[in-house]
């Protein structure tokens, strides 16, 4: 089992869960983050003063997916969070040791689903 997550740029989030319900990948955790990365953030002017703005608003997602569904879930993340400009995003795999639903006490990959 595995939780990938995912950073992309909020305007791709429909792409990316259209690319991830074709593959029949249904459940995903959805969170508004800011970070900064290789682009750095920008300039603005706000009442006459600049400011630099270097925390940028992100989309975080969170999928737990059985090893199966790992390379699956990628792809299609990929797929559509891709534009080929700075800031598209990252992707994080990491173990699951453990997961457990709460409603039936189910454990494992049973409990990812």
């Amino acid at each position: 089992m595995k939780l990938i997550s995912a950073y992309i740029q909020p305007d791709r989030l429909n792409d990316v869960k259209k690319a991830l319900y074709e593959r029949q990948i249904y459940k995903m955790s959805v969170t508004n983050v800011l970070g900064c990365g290789q682009q750095k953030g920008y300039h603005e002017s706000y009442r006459g003063a600049e400011i630099e703005v270097n925390l940028l608003k992100k989309i975080r997602l969170d999928i737990g997916v059985n090893d199966d569904f790992v390379d699956t879930t990628i792809e299609a993340i990929i797929k559509g969070a891709r534009s080929g400009n700075i800031g598209d995003g990252k992707i994080f795999v990491t173990n699951l040791e453990k997961v457990v639903r709460i409603r039936t006490g189910e454990t494992g990959n049973d409990a990812i689903g």
